[in-house]
């Protein structure tokens, strides 16, 4: 549908110039390939966006909560900060150590970020607005957020740094133990929808009762587990450490500098937005309305979406405003002893629990 109409909009264009045969001549056999490289652009370019300015909301909100102004002073009350920084990354040099492996090392970065722009590729944001509405889509997801893990352990091991090794170790340790956690709470999705595809699922959860019929209420002890366990898979606080400066100084990404450090950071953001559209989508019932009557239902569901997106970060920047680091020893215990038994629990409830006439969802 809107392909047609972005073909429409392109086609009275060009007749205004007499050039739709030509232009047509030139980009007909190549249509497919044109028109999925433009929703690529349309999609990466505001996660790019938002990413960079995630770290200033970030920055404003701990302000807020720690009673100070947080940045103020770069552009109308400090909104080009991001920009600043981005710019000053980008003029910093690039330090190679001597003696790493400089292809891995240049390599590693790309690798952490990639796997989290590649994953939105499955990600619905309304009805019909979604770029490869595949059937497997969540085996897709989970495929693309394992990835980034052999970004931080190839940069810890290329850069011949004892203190970048022991980071990426602790760090891959740590997204291993929590992505189990994940993947069992996504099995109970799994299990209600009846549909790895992520629209599927959304549809899965609009009821005809609005909010009632969303997944968090008959998974709630999931909802709560994939978004703690979203927290750690991404090295947020309280559980960021694999770079915790009191231990290894920074962690995997102690020797980067200049745009190989910021690159990091941008495959952090980008995970936490990619998490926050997940437990969107799989939890909160994506873009559908809390209500499904007028005037909610009415309202744009790219709008609700984003809502429910932004209200997942806000929970992400209110954690690490108000709790101090685990330690590592918790961290593991957590994971391992609390979270895995826990969810393979639910699994077996949720899987007699649908075999009742008592499952409404």
């Amino acid at each position: 549908m809107i392909e047609a109409q972005v073909l429409h909009l392109l086609q009275w264009v060009c007749n205004l110039f007499g050039l739709w045969d030509f232009v047509w001549h030139l980009l007909g056999p190549v249509w497919p390939l044109v028109w999925t490289l433009v929703k690529i652009i349309v999609i990466v370019a505001p996660i790019m966006l938002g990413v960079a300015y995630l770290t200033f909301i970030e920055r404003k909100v701990l302000g807020y909560m720690q009673d100070r102004l947080g940045p103020n002073r770069v552009g109308y009350y400090g909104l080009l900060q991001p920009i600043a920084d981005g710019l000053k990354l980008l003029m910093k040099e690039i330090i190679i150590p001597t003696g790493s492996n400089k292809f891995l090392f240049m390599l590693a970065p790309v690798m952490c970020i990639a796997p989290a722009l590649a994953a939105w590729a499955v990600v619905p944001f309304a009805d019909g607005l979604v770029l490869a509405n595949v059937n497997a889509g969540l085996l897709y997801i989970l495929t693309m957020t394992s990835l980034g893990i052999y970004g931080i352990i190839i940069a810890g091991w290329a850069s011949n740094s004892k203190y970048a090794f022991l980071g990426a170790i602790r760090s891959a340790a740590q997204i291993v133990s929590y992505e189990l956690a994940m993947g069992f709470a996504l099995v109970t999705v799994l299990l209600a929808a009846q549909s790895m595809n992520l629209v599927d699922i959304v549809h899965g959860q609009q009821k005809g009762y609005g909010m009632l019929g969303w997944y968090f209420i008959p998974l709630f002890p999931m909802f709560i587990v994939y978004f703690i366990a979203g927290v750690a898979e991404t090295n947020r606080a309280p559980f960021d450490l694999a770079e915790d400066e009191s231990v290894i100084v920074a962690g995997f990404h102690t020797e980067y500098s200049g745009m190989g450090f910021a690159l990091f950071f941008l495959g952090e953001y980008a995970n936490m937005i990619l998490i926050a559209a997940l437990t969107s989508i799989f939890f909160l019932g994506g873009w559908l309305p809390p209500i499904d009557i007028a005037p909610f239902n009415q309202i744009p569901g790219l709008f609700w979406m984003l809502g429910k997106m932004s209200f997942i970060l806000f929970l992400f920047l209110w954690l690490r405003a108000t709790f101090p680091r685990y330690r590592y020893d918790q961290l593991m215990r957590l994971g391992w002893k609390v979270f895995i038994p826990l969810t393979l629990v639910w699994v077996v409830v949720v899987a007699a629990w649908m075999q009742t006439p008592f499952w409404l969802w």
